[in-house]
Formats: structure tokens, sequence, C-alpha cells
């Protein structure tokens, strides 16, 4: 894939300073951190490194070192391949299934005011929502395992919090001697989930604010009052809540490239950057809602700003998360359990070619590069100085 002609670092270079002078109050410090990562990334800010081919001694000029922050869009592409590989193992022989749950916009204020609480809150309800569902005999009666991604944006970098579920088709029954396939197209029928989904969200927030758990300020602040928050709750059961599955994946391989698409994913890459002019952005868009076509956006600078950072999740927050039998807790043993129940042959460890110690590969004999000498920021800069001053000499 070629360079982007415009990064989001480029525009946060242009226009950050001033984002951050009208933001200031704001403005949290862990979107501070993102910005500045992004900024460096790949810049003799962060230092550097020497690649060596201990194959063919291949040899690469200095490479300046990746911020590593999980919403720069350059840092995603190594992370997601060993993720994906972890996953590769655990992949049961069976269709898997793909649920989206989206929170309603009312709730949208709320959300991005307690977005520790309420995000751990909407994969909470999600799990509970998927398990009861399956463990009724009316529906699949079997136990479940599957795991979710948060996703807080939609395709024109807007709000839009929801959780992306995937599934093996069918589950582990009560007495574990079988495996139970589902009944229904889309896994388990989605107006019931929906409204589980919504009952099991609205009555947790209610007990968050008993508990005084949430913040009001701005434009919700009123919502602070008790007779203002329940009318609040009775609005939020006037619609139905949106829950999306998508037709069921071929197979085992199908899900490991849909995994390559969405779990490391942020909120815009790079690529979907058209140009930026120092005051304006334009970006490409998928309008999903009018027949998924593609579309053209332009925004000033300071609202693409806010809105990438909008999409800055709290510091050691999770977003990917298992459940059910595919819990961290007893994941190995539930998966070896699931794959003598679907007759599927031992797992042989991964003869996958292990990623270069120093993430990179040898461009003339495709070996592992290893890193041979590494620079600080301040080397860096004597080593730029000295070539500066022996040229001139």
């Amino acid at each position: 894939m070629s360079r982007p002609t415009v990064e989001v670092a480029d525009i946060f270079r242009a226009q950050g300073k001033n984002f951050i002078d009208h933001h200031r109050n704001t403005i949290r410090f862990q979107q501070l951190k993102v910005m500045r990562a992004i900024m460096h990334c790949r810049t003799a800010a962060l230092g550097g490194h020497v690649d060596v081919c201990p194959r063919c001694g291949g040899e690469r000029a200095i490479s300046y070192n990746s911020c590593r922050n999980r919403h720069c869009p350059k840092c995603q592409s190594q992370a997601r391949q060993r993720w994906i590989a972890a996953r590769k193992q655990e992949l049961l022989a069976t269709r898997y299934f793909h649920v989206v749950f989206t929170l309603p916009h009312e709730l949208h204020a709320l959300v991005l005011q307690n977005e520790s609480e309420l995000y751990n809150l909407l994969f909470r309800t999600v799990a509970e929502t998927l398990i009861e569902i399956a463990r009724d005999p009316k529906h699949l009666g079997a136990e479940i395992g599957f795991f979710g991604i948060l996703h807080t944006w939609g395709q024109n970098l807007l709000f839009h919090p929801h959780i992306h579920c995937v599934i093996p088709g069918g589950g582990i029954a009560p007495d574990h001697a079988r495996w139970i396939h589902p009944r229904y197209p889309f896994f388990l029928p989605v107006k019931v989930l929906g409204k589980v989904f919504r009952g099991k969200f609205v009555e947790r927030l209610r007990r968050a604010f008993r508990r005084e758990c949430l913040m009001f300020a701005g434009t919700i602040q009123h919502l602070s009052e008790p007779k203002a928050f329940a009318a609040f709750l009775r609005t939020l059961f006037r619609q139905d809540w949106v829950v999306y599955a998508k037709p069921a994946f071929g197979g085992p391989e199908q899900v490991v490239r849909y995994l390559g698409r969405y779990t490391h994913r942020i909120a815009i890459s790079n690529h979907r950057l058209i140009a930026f002019d120092g005051d304006h952005v334009r970006f490409r868009w998928r309008d999903y809602a009018r027949g998924n076509k593609q579309r053209l956006m332009t925004v000033s600078a300071q609202e693409f700003i806010r809105r990438f950072l909008v999409h800055v999740l709290p510091k050691g927050f999770v977003r990917i998360r298992h459940f059910g039998f595919m819990a961290n807790a007893h994941r190995f043993a539930s998966l070896e359990r699931c794959r003598r129940l679907l007759s599927m042959a031992p797992v042989i460890s991964s003869t996958d070619v292990a990623p270069a110690p120093s993430g990179r590969f040898c461009p003339n004999c495709r070996g592992p590069m290893i890193v041979m000498e590494r620079f600080t920021a301040a080397q860096l800069m004597w080593k730029f100085v000295s070539e500066c001053f022996s040229d001139t000499s």
C-alpha cells in the first residue's frame, strides 16, 4: 500500500496547539498524550535504531521508533498480527456469527461524561444478554463463548458507541456431553436480544445513579435530579434498541480475515484522508444509511481533531474482551472440550514465521532483521549536528 499523502500527525502538528489553546479547560491528559505520541511517531523525537539481517548481512539506514500508542494510525499492524496469530489457535470448526450492539444517541452525552463506568456497563450488559438468551432452551439451551470489540465511532468520525461480537455458532450442552447447533439463521433472535439488552442496560444505569457513580454537567446537568433522571430512563424504553446480526462467516479463515479488519482499528486511518490545506480536512467515509455509498466529507481542522479525540479511551481500558467459555480464566480447558465435541483434530503449534525481533524482514532474503544499534533522541540530534559540521569542513 502506498504511503498516504496526508496523515493525522500532519493535522495535529499544524493545528494541535490552536486546538489545545481553545479547549484548555476540557481536554483530558490522556488526549494530550495521544496527540503527542502521534505527532512524534517515527520521528527523531522518539529515538531510532539500525536493523541488520544476520542471514545475508543486509543493513538498513536509521529507522525512527514508533510510539506504539493504540490510537496511532501507524502503530496497529504488528499488534494486530500478534493478536490474530494467538486467535488462530482458538478457532473452532463451526460457522461464526457477527452481532453488533449499539447504544441509542440519547445516551451519548451521558456516556461521554462517564466513559469508564458506562463502557464497562455496556460490555457487562452485552455479555449477560447473549449468555442469558443462549442458555434459554427456547432459543439455544447451551453455554456459548465469544469476544467483544468496543468501537466508539461511525465512518464520519462522530460518536457512535457499539460493540462487535464474534460468536462461534452453537455452544456446549448443559451436561457438557454434546455441541448444540443454532436453530436460527442469525444464531439468536435479534428482537429478543434488543429487548433484553435495553432492559439490562437501563436497570444497571438506574443502579449506577442510586450509587451516585454518574457525573452530570453542561447540557445534562438537570439529570442529576432523581425525577428528571427517572423521566429520562422512561424515554429510553420508547424505542427499540438496535442489535444487528450479520450473515454467518463461511468458516474460520473468513473469521481471521474479519479480525484483521476490526480488532485493532482506530477511528480513522491515514489512507482515508484525501487533503489538508492547513485549515480544512477532507476524508472518505462510507454512508451505511444510504446504500453503503462512499462519500467525501470536509470539516475544519479543529472539528477533525475534536472528533478524533472523542474516541481516545480512558487509560488502561480493555477494548477487546472474552466471555463465556472463551473467558480468560478457563479458556484453554473450555476450548479443548469444544474441540472434542466438534470432533476436531488436536491443535498443533503454529509453524508460521515468527515476527522479526525488530518487527522487520530483510528486503533481500526475507530473513528476520535484528536491531544492531539503538539511538536516543539526543544521540540522533548530536549525530545530525556532527554530520552537518563534517559536510561544511
